[in-house]
């Protein structure tokens, strides 16, 4: 499938595919659309409701892409003084070509930290790596659907394809897998807002949120489990 670098509203890039008509972010901005919708409304809300001042925070990543997600919570990792275990799964990884071709760390003024966007990109897939003494990452080449975590995770990044193009990575299924590798009181954030994703959601026990959405969107969705 042809794949495009394309230049968001905020002026940082996505990858875009013209045959979908979807693209790996919002089109509005992709760095707004995820400080807004995992940073905001995802990392500084739990941060806010609990305290995690004894042990690291687990955060696992439903779409490592362009890894713009992991990049810019690593960021506030370093800002906010946070100890955090990452994992990111991801079925197609993206190209080294088009790595090269991703602006996020000049558009994030995060130039001191080039070395580390390079390295979540190049190291090995199914391996802990130590980025840095305060943040590890492990990314798994892998579906949705073969997650096996359970009790794992305080927070999720749900940042899949729209249901639009993906329909089967909105279901009660993938839901419960999510329902399962969270922590009591973890908390999945999304872009999205649709009304059967909502429902799904809720189907399989969380309690869910509709929020302002990223710029360019009136809404998004953040579920709880209990």
């Amino acid at each position: 499938m042809k794949r495009e670098i394309i230049i968001t509203g905020d002026g940082s890039t996505s990858i875009h595919f013209p045959e979908w008509d979807e693209q790996y972010h919002s089109k509005h901005g992709a760095i707004q659309e995820a400080n807004h919708v995992f940073i905001d409304m995802g990392l500084a809300h739990i941060l806010d409701q609990q305290q995690y001042a004894s042990s690291p925070l687990h955060i696992l990543e439903i779409g490592f892409g362009t890894g713009l997600n992991a990049f810019i919570t690593f960021l506030e990792a370093q800002k906010r003084n946070l100890v955090i275990n990452y994992e990111g799964i991801e079925a197609y990884p993206v190209l080294p070509e088009e790595v090269d071709k991703l602006n996020y760390v000049s558009a994030l003024n995060a130039e001191n930290h080039s070395a580390i966007f390079t390295t979540m990109h190049s190291s090995s897939w199914d391996e802990a790596i130590t980025i840095t003494e305060n943040f590890t990452l492990i990314k798994r080449q892998q579906f949705f659907k073969d997650i096996k975590a359970n009790n794992a995770f305080n927070l999720i990044y749900f940042d899949a394809f729209g249901a639009r193009v993906q329909p089967d990575l909105w279901t009660e299924e993938i839901f419960k897998i999510m329902f399962t590798a969270l922590k009591p009181n973890g908390v999945l954030t999304t872009y999205a807002a649709k009304g059967s994703v909502r429902r799904a959601m809720q189907a399989v026990g969380f309690k869910v949120e509709r929020l302002p959405g990223p710029p360019g969107k009136r809404e998004m969705l953040r579920a709880t489990k209990p």
